[in-house]
């Protein structure tokens, strides 16, 4: 390698005439790229090789850093995901399997590294801290301290993933104690909804460095001030990036990157993944260099990666080709000194899918669907949902009261809302009301119910709420419209209830059928099923929905 920079040998791989642009600086220069093995070995030069790459003037910048996402929400496997997401400069993630831990528990955490140990992109893992989230609903699985202390060292760890209990943080309890005391000196990602003043100061005082979760300015500035690393946040179900642009610039841009969390393969194939993000916030107006930055070497440093975010000498072989700057438009992509083709994907050794008769509920009738009104109060408690936003609102709703219970009132879009524990462990069902999805007629269920992951519907009609349920538990898990008694529309999911085993682009044009059912039955949300499955996590603000019963975020009790 040292041979090789200082241009005494040949490198094993030399890009040719590339424009490399400078993260620190903002400065273009003309050069060429010397990579040995996996590492780059010299730049603002010109070099020789035992393979060259034509750059033809174009640009060339660091790999992309998703630093928080749950590669389950992408609906597909760690393999697919590697094959759908690294053409489009995303060289490294840093995923928190906790999906598929509250299924499976340990077992889905061994599925995942064996997978990241065979992936061409770099997958790294942040150990699930909040598994189940809470004490409030049925997960598949428990993990304590003991049972996350053996993969500690495992080499693709990073650290403990989003410290979603804030609360139990705050009271410390302590089995959050007990993990948050075993990684003290390891990276430990924050997951703080709304959050602010005494209680922020109290949660950070637990060594808690990043937050994914701010969704103003405001409060991003604020955890900002007090030493959180803040990342901008660009998912199907969830979007921050117009909220939190404007904090993205000179002075902050260390401090900030990008991530996803949850993005599925249509939104992809449509928009893109972290190259969106990029193009957007460029078009925003924040300062382009800054905004690389952010996507790469401030991810880097923030997650502890100290091998990469620059095209530099000594730095890993991260890079993306690009034919335009401003439009993020990725033309190749080098992962650890390989050049990316589709040869690579198909030399990885495959890894068994696991979960797959994780689906143990019992089937279900239109009477199990029944909302029994309550005496004691006039108004009816009701979750409410807006577009691009997994925070919930109070709302309330009079509702008329038949032989079957409270009914929806479709005037006011106030449709039924139910989880059904699956996991074989109870038998429990949630019912509850929700307003803003438009449905008028028929049902959408999800096995994807973040983050115990038992089965969330909605819809207007018991029947065809129970006619969805049962087609899940059929199917092994997955996503389905139901009307006048029949699916109209599925996605089978069966590795673990979460993830399809087949191509990523098999299920892109399931998502955009899927798509196309909901919005025959009048659905008004861009992406229900994923909003669907936020209804059910009782750690983001601020009424929920558990198989247990209406859940109160900000009180922490159920709902009477």
């Amino acid at each position: 390698m040292i041979k090789a920079g200082a241009g005494e040998t040949p490198a094993d791989v030399v890009i040719k005439n590339v424009r490399l642009l400078d993260v620190v600086t903002g400065a273009v220069t003309h050069s060429d790229i010397a990579i040995v093995d996996d590492r780059i070995v010299g730049t603002h030069g010109y070099y020789s090789g035992a393979r060259l790459i034509e750059g033809g003037g174009r640009f060339a910048v660091p790999g992309f850093i998703d630093t928080h996402l749950h590669i389950e929400s992408s609906l597909i496997t760690p393999f697919e995901f590697d094959r759908c997401v690294l053409p489009r400069g995303t060289t490294t993630v840093i995923c928190d399997p906790h999906e598929i831990a509250n299924v499976l528990g340990a077992e889905g955490i061994r599925y995942f590294l064996e997978c990241a140990e065979r992936t061409v992109m770099d997958i790294r893992i942040n150990l699930s801290s909040c598994v189940p989230a809470t004490e409030h609903e049925t997960s598949g699985a428990r993990l304590e301290i003991d049972d996350l202390l053996p993969f500690r060292t495992h080499p693709k760890v990073i650290g403990l993933a989003e410290m979603m209990n804030f609360p139990s943080v705050l009271a410390t309890d302590p089995g959050i104690i007990a993990k948050l005391a075993a990684f003290q000196g390891w990276h430990i990602d924050g997951h703080a909804p709304l959050l602010s003043d005494l209680a922020l100061n109290g949660y950070l005082a637990a060594g808690i460095r990043t937050d994914h979760e701010a969704t103003t300015a405001k409060e991003a500035r604020e955890k900002l001030a007090k030493g959180m690393a803040i990342l901008i946040r660009e998912g199907s179900s969830t979007k921050d990036l117009d909220a939190l642009a404007e904090i993205l610039d000179e002075n902050t841009s260390s401090f900030v990157a990008l991530c996803t969390d949850d993005r599925n393969p249509l939104d992809i194939t449509e928009e893109g993944h972290l190259d969106s993000s990029i193009r957007r916030l460029i078009a925003k107006g924040r300062p382009l260099h800054h905004v690389y930055r952010a996507a790469s070497h401030s991810a880097a440093r923030i997650f502890g990666l100290k091998d990469r975010g620059l095209v530099a000498p000594g730095w890993r072989a991260d890079i993306v080709l690009l034919d335009d700057l401003e439009a993020c438009s990725v033309t190749d992509v080098i992962a650890a000194g390989r050049l990316v083709r589709p040869e690579a994907f198909e030399a990885r050794y495959p890894v068994a899918p696991v979960g797959l008769a994780s689906m143990k509920a019992k089937p279900v009738k239109a009477d199990d669907f029944i909302a029994p009104a309550n005496p004691k109060r006039n108004m009816t408690p009701v979750i409410g949902v807006k577009a691009g936003l997994i925070i919930t609102y109070r709302e309330s709703a009079t509702l008329e009261v038949s032989d079957r219970g409270l009914l929806p009132d479709l005037a006011a879009d106030v449709i039924k809302v139910s989880v059904v524990e699956r996991h074989g462990k109870n038998g429990n069902i949630g019912r509850g009301f929700v307003k803003g999805f438009g449905l008028k007629a028929g049902a959408i269920a999800s096995s994807v119910g973040h983050d115990s992951h038992n089965i969330t519907v909605v819809g207007v009609s018991d029947a065809d709420m129970a006619v969805a349920v049962n087609r899940l538990i059929t199917l092994g898990g997955g996503f389905c419209v139901a009307r006048d008694g029949e699916v109209i529309a599925e996605l089978a999911l069966p590795l673990a209830g979460l993830m399809s085993l087949q191509p990523f682009e098999t299920v892109a044009e399931k998502l955009h059928q899927l798509r196309l059912a909901a919005s025959a039955l009048g659905c008004s949300l861009p992406e229900p099923f994923l909003l669907a499955a936020f209804l059910a996590l009782p750690v983001i603000p601020h009424l929920k929905m558990t198989d247990r019963g209406l859940f109160d975020v900000d009180a922490f009790a159920f709902v009477e």
